[in-house]
């Protein structure tokens, strides 16, 4: 499988491990920073949470469109990388101005200090580099393939286990040495974060001449995305089915917005559960596991699981009963509700008066969210790459990941809602979310009534992709 793709693949997959090892580094110790030395309230911080990785995922509608109509995928991915390293030295320098409280007070509002400023700095330099990052580097995967190639989706998977290795490394090293217990620790972590985006850009600088290639032997991603369309079709409007495959487009988004709610309470309710009722003493070594880490088991799982299921997909396609891409979606969907079904069972114990519950419970709900993301990230990223007119597709990705946008914020908006002794009982729709039990089956009913719908329109929406798989 590997052996088959260009260089160029594994040069966009070395510099997208470093680029995803700087974010999820510093995803898995944010809303922590934030409780403990910014001193803000789960509800606080799930919200400002909800709202950071909502707009990191609305910006690449605006580096999408810069580059296919200005700047060409190089040099955007170049100026977001160097304001995310940027991003991550200022989130260090506000841990730099950590100081322990004289008292103890929880804040639901920004305080402006020196350690505010500079994470907000921090915040919205990692937002605008993202915007011009994310969805050109995405992108240029699929130009080093023909449109017929029938490795591009392998090719998405590949690159999707580059994005999980860094995942996988970064909470361990990144919450090794920022989530210890001590708050003004915090600095390490994010600066450690910032070294690695620097990696990768220089990995992508020094290798871009020589490898990002088409099969025709042409560089990609010099100039704007528009011109590598003949001279003659550029003004000519889309036809019929080019409008009807960006519509399945559109739709697919859409249900996702349901997986990526649910799926992204990894980085708030999920990691409040592993700070607050998971038993993470390991009594023979004397050591507590960071809360941080338990972010490595979904990346772990991928890199375990991702070449099974790139090799399940070719061997169905071979025998010609590989599912279509809308069926796809509702199996990951599925898994992902089967995934919260196990916190569900956990949380049972812990309504009924139990302080902790085993890491079991929450490493086996991500292994499921993993099957359930297999079945969703990559495929849709070959999806868009696949349905859309090359002079399209960097915006089109954008749209893509705008429906992450979406879903960080409703996710934010959800996980204040996480069970808080101190508050009032919080509904939803008028329903009491009067524990963790009720909690957390929203995202079971969430998630699988996406999948019911999605099923029983599968087959018009394979009807609108006019033979694309």
């Amino acid at each position: 499988m590997f052996k088959q793709h260009p260089k160029g693949l594994y040069l966009l997959f070395s510099t997208e491990m470093w680029e995803r090892f700087s974010y999820y580094g510093m995803r898995a110790i944010l809303s922590l920073y934030m409780i403990k030395a910014l001193f803000y309230s789960t509800a606080f911080t799930s919200s400002v949470y909800g709202y950071y990785t909502g707009l990191v995922y609305l910006t690449p509608l605006i580096g999408g469109y810069v580059a296919d109509k200005y700047w060409g995928n190089r040099k955007s991915i170049i100026i977001g990388g160097l304001l995310m390293a940027m991003g991550q030295f200022s989130l260090a320098i506000s841990s730099y101005f950590y100081a322990p409280q004289t008292a103890p007070v929880i804040n639901s509002f920004f305080i402006f200090n020196y350690q505010t400023v500079f994470f907000l700095i921090g915040i919205f330099l990692l937002v605008m580099g993202n915007g011009f990052f994310k969805p050109n580097i995405s992108s240029m995967v699929g130009f080093l393939y023909s449109n017929n190639d029938g490795k591009r989706d392998s090719a998405f998977t590949i690159f999707y286990m580059g994005i999980n290795l860094g995942a996988l490394l970064s909470p361990i090293i990144v919450g090794g040495l920022g989530d210890t217990g001590d708050p003004a620790d915090f600095m390490y972590g994010f600066f450690a974060a910032g070294i690695g985006m620097l990696i990768g850009l220089i990995i992508f600088i020094v290798g871009r001449k020589n490898h990002l290639v088409d099969p025709e032997g042409r560089d990609v991603g010099v100039v704007p995305n528009h011109k590598y369309d003949p001279e003659d079709c550029k003004d000519i409007p889309l036809t019929w089915i080019e409008k009807q495959r960006i519509g399945v487009v559109f739709i697919l988004a859409f249900f996702g917005i349901f997986f990526w709610a649910a799926f992204e309470q990894a980085g708030v309710s999920l990691t409040f559960l592993a700070e607050q009722h998971v038993d993470r003493v390991v009594t023979s070594l004397n050591f507590i596991i960071p809360a941080s880490w338990f972010q490595s088991v979904n990346p772990l799982a991928i890199l375990i699981f991702a070449p099974f299921f790139a090799a399940m997909w070719f061997k169905l396609k071979e025998m010609g009963k590989e599912p279509s891409i809308p069926l796809k979606m509702a199996g990951g969907l599925s898994l992902l509700s089967l995934g919260f079904m196990i916190i569900v069972a956990a949380s049972k114990t812990l309504d009924g008066g139990a302080d902790n519950i085993s890491p079991i419970w929450l490493m086996g709900a991500y292994i499921f969210f993993t099957f359930g993301e297999l079945c969703i990230s990559p495929i849709g990223l070959s999806m868009v790459s696949k349905l859309t007119p090359a002079k399209f597709t960097c915006l089109f990705m954008g749209v893509w990941f705008l429906t992450s946008a979406v879903a960080n914020i409703i996710a934010g908006q959800i996980s204040t809602l996480y069970p808080d002794p101190s508050l009032p009982t919080p509904h939803l729709l008028g329903i009491p979310i009067d524990g963790f039990t009720s909690f957390f089956m929203i995202f079971v009913l969430m998630s699988i009534i996406a999948a019911f719908i999605l099923f029983i329109i599968r087959k018009r929406l394979e009807n609108m992709m006019h033979g694309i798989k």
